[in-house]
C-alpha cells in the first residue's frame, strides 16, 4: 500500500471518527467510538516523524493531524461535561454543538511527585488547579507544555524548587500515559495540576 493510499484510510477514517463522536453526543445510550479513534491515531503515529513523506503528503498529514487535534480538545470537553453534568450555561451549548468550521482553523516520580488513581487537548483551569487530558503526548505536545509551565508556575507560587526541563517533563508524561494506558486500558489520562496545603501535586487517572 502507497502513502498516499495510507493517508487515503486516514482521511476516511478521521471523517467516520467525527460522524461517530457526534452520533455518541447526541446519543446517551451510545458508547464512544473509541476503535475507530485508535486506527486513527495510529495512522497519525506511524507518519509522525515525517521520514516517509514528501512536501505534499506532509502538508496533507499536518493537515489532518491538526483536525484531529481540534476535535479531539472539543470531544473532552463534551465527555467531561457529559460525565459530570452541567455546571454553566455555556456547557450546556457545547455539549449540544457541533465542530464548526471556525473551530477547525482554530489553531520522574521523585521529580514531579506524580500520584495516580484509576478510574485525547484544551486545559480546564480552576484556582490552584489545572487538568488536561492526554492520549498520545508525542501528537500533543502543546497540551503537555501547558501543563508543564502550570506545574513550574504553582511550584513558584509555593515556593518549591522547580527540578527537571520540559524533555525530560514531556518523556516522562510519555511513559506515564502509556502506562496508566495499558494498565487500565483506557484511551485517554487525565493529568492534573494542584496545590493542597501549600503542596504542589501533579496527579493522574485514567479516563475510560
Amino acid at each position: 500500500m502507497t502513502v498516499d493510499e495510507e493517508l487515503n484510510i486516514l482521511e476516511s477514517q478521521l471523517r467516520r471518527l467525527k460522524i461517530e463522536y457526534e452520533t455518541y453526543f447526541s446519543n446517551p445510550t451510545k458508547k464512544p467510538p473509541t476503535d475507530v479513534e485508535w486506527k486513527v491515531l495510529s495512522l497519525l503515529r506511524k507518519f509522525s516523524d515525517g521520514a516517509r513523506l514528501n512536501f505534499s503528503q506532509r502538508f496533507r498529514y499536518n493537515e489532518m493531524a491538526q483536525r484531529y487535534a481540534i476535535y479531539s480538545d472539543l470531544w473532552r470537553k463534551k465527555g467531561r461535561i457529559r460525565e459530570e453534568g452541567y455546571r454553566r450555561p455555556q456547557d450546556a451549548l457545547l455539549a449540544v454543538q457541533g465542530v464548526r468550521s471556525a473551530e477547525v482553523k482554530t489553531e520522574h516520580r521523585r521529580v514531579y511527585g506524580l500520584a495516580h488513581g484509576s478510574a485525547a487537548s484544551a486545559a480546564v483551569a480552576e484556582p490552584d488547579r489545572l487538568t488536561i487530558q492526554c492520549s498520545d503526548p508525542e501528537l500533543e505536545r502543546p497540551v503537555v507544555e501547558k501543563l508543564y509551565h502550570a506545574l513550574i508556575e504553582a511550584k513558584q507560587k509555593a515556593g518549591e524548587a522547580s527540578s527537571g526541563n520540559f524533555d525530560s517533563f514531556h518523556a516522562f508524561v510519555r511513559k506515564k500515559t502509556e502506562q496508566i494506558r495499558k494498565q487500565y486500558g483506557c484511551p485517554t489520562v487525565e493529568y492534573t495540576v494542584e496545590t493542597q496545603n501549600g503542596q504542589v501535586r501533579l496527579k493522574a487517572k485514567a479516563k475510560v
